[in-house]
């Protein structure tokens, strides 16, 4: 049995909002679960339900066999750390690491073991005596683990607590996280509008959109496989290109037509395709799977397009190529030492055995 488990849970606000739509979930003991999507999905309000922090307005939270829709924040067993740090300004590290602790009147002794053990596991020992002003982002943000971490809580809840930080303290961050999930062995929920948290982070995602849950899953089965065609838009950077066009057989064989170009869909595709024959569908690519022909591993006049390079972007390690068909964009993602001219017509292949289908109208998954 799941140690939480949300059943059939919504969340309507006055006047008839609804952030949260019929959410059925499972989270096991020591998992490390990440709600991801846009703003507005209904990612922060489920954890604040879970929390105790919002009300529920249907279904039922469970935590192990008991029900806890009623049960008050305080009595859960539950940590929760914000986006915004919600440190106290007038008080040391140590007391805020320490307050909630003496709100239910632990022995100053014991207190003061758990703060110092948390502040050793957090590398913030020397910073015990400092106010929040005088520490920056990721040492504040240290701080709210720490003040966590004391209460050896059940469960740990996370509403976007990197977003405040800049590019290089997220990613040092992110890795602190992964070592304190390890070290403490428990359950943590995370939210987060990043999808290279959620990847990650993450032993599962569940995508949001809407207040639900489009799709729940490990992070590589998600990114290889998604549900539709949001899942697969809105996990990977760069996002897929998505293109759209029609099914056409030709010599027992099917053919995506972009009416540029036409490429030929990989025999275990066939059957999947088969009902989509002579219908517009949207093929997506991923960037990586999109090959310049001169350094392309399999290239053939069936999943070769032509294409004007707009914009060469280089990242480094790699180069990001913005590109037009005449009726679509889409992007490629090469080499670093790959520079085509710009504005100038280039072969590529496209690997057809990664790519995705999607139904036109519902935008579920075909392939």
């Amino acid at each position: 049995m799941p140690q939480i488990s949300l059943r059939n849970v919504s969340k309507t606000y006055k006047g008839g909002a609804k952030a949260v739509d019929n959410v059925t979930l499972g989270i096991e003991n020591k998992e490390f679960l990440v709600l991801v999507g846009p703003s507005g999905c209904g990612k922060s309000t489920t954890l604040r339900m879970i929390a105790g922090l919002e009300d529920v307005s249907e279904g039922k939270i469970w935590i192990h066999d008991r029900v806890i829709n009623d049960v008050p924040a305080k009595d859960r067993n539950i940590a929760m750390v914000f986006q915004n740090y919600a440190l106290y300004p007038h008080m040391t590290v140590f007391e805020n690491m320490a307050f909630g602790l003496k709100l239910r009147k632990y022995p100053k002794d014991e207190i003061v073991r758990r703060v110092t053990e948390a502040a050793e596991i957090l590398g913030i020992k020397k910073y015990l005596e400092r106010k929040p002003r005088q520490l920056s982002g990721g040492e504040q943000q240290r701080v709210a683990l720490g003040r966590a971490i004391v209460r050896k809580p059940a469960v740990f809840l996370f509403d976007e607590p990197l977003s405040n930080l800049d590019a290089k303290m997220r990613v040092q961050m992110r890795a602190e996280i992964h070592k304190l999930r390890l070290r403490l062995q428990t359950t943590f929920i995370y939210v987060t509008h990043d999808q290279t948290e959620a990847m990650t982070l993450g032993d599962r995602i569940a995508v949001m959109k809407d207040g639900e849950i489009q799709q729940c899953a490990d992070p590589i089965a998600i990114y290889d496989n998604p549900a539709n065609q949001f899942v697969a838009s809105f996990i990977g950077s760069p996002p897929i290109s998505l293109m759209k066009g029609r099914i056409i057989k030709k010599e027992r064989k099917y053919y995506f037509d972009e009416g540029k170009f036409q490429v030929k869909l990989v025999e275990e595709m066939h059957k999947a395709i088969a009902p989509h024959e002579g219908k517009e569908v949207m093929m997506g690519a991923r960037a990586e799977d999109i090959y310049d022909k001169l350094f392309a591993p399999e290239a053939s006049p069936d999943n070769t397009i032509t294409a004007t390079c707009e914009v060469v972007e280089p990242m480094g390690s790699e180069v990001y190529l913005y590109l037009n068909t005449g009726k679509h964009q889409f992007m490629a993602r090469v080499g670093a030492h790959d520079r085509p001219a710009i504005n100038r017509d280039m072969d590529l292949v496209v690997d057809m055995s990664k790519v995705h289908f999607f139904d036109k109208d519902t935008e579920e998954t075909i392939i």
